[in-house]
């Protein structure tokens, strides 16, 4: 299911200065693959990479909020060169107010991408309410776009092209 992309959610999506991401099911398709020593690992898309650097070079914060505790988000977040990546974030809305205060930008210039219950708070009142197309139905009611794409599969980069374009 995707939602109509319309000129006001073009407009909105022009307006926003951060854009904050879940991680599993949004960054990545949502599994979880253990080596034989235990150590949890996930598949990210380099395309959604690509998007990143895109909006970050229009002057775009982006975070990752994230309730998983592993580490290796804290990598990919590097290595993308994102703003700040929060694990163990279990109060994600709470986490956003922080950073809207410390950066003094209001909730409807902030967009969030994501996919399951936990993301609801947020989707509820950021200006840009966004999930992918294979979140839980919940957040599918609850945002204003939905991508063609399933998390992991370049959803971010789906939402990255819309920013880009948005701004020309």
């Amino acid at each position: 299911m995707n939602k109509d992309i319309n000129q006001e959610f073009i407009k909105t999506l022009g307006k926003i200065e951060i854009l904050s991401l879940d991680t599993d099911g949004v960054l990545t398709d949502g599994g979880l693959y253990y080596t034989e020593e235990g150590t949890e690992l996930r598949k990210f898309n380099v395309k959604d990479g690509m998007g990143i650097k895109m909006i970050r070079d229009l002057g775009i914060k982006v975070f990752i909020l994230t309730a998983s505790e592993t580490t290796s988000i804290i990598a990919r977040g590097k290595k993308l060169g994102v703003d700040g990546v929060f694990i163990g974030c279990h109060d994600k809305l709470f986490q956003l107010k922080q950073l809207s205060e410390q950066l003094d930008i209001s909730f409807d210039r902030i967009g969030h991408v994501g996919d399951d219950i936990n993301d609801l708070p947020v989707l509820d009142v950021v200006g840009c309410p966004m999930t992918v197309a294979d979140a839980v139905s919940d957040v599918i009611a609850s945002a204003d776009f939905v991508t063609k794409r399933k998390g992991g599969d370049a959803a971010v980069r789906e939402i990255c092209d819309l920013i880009v374009a948005s701004r020309s």
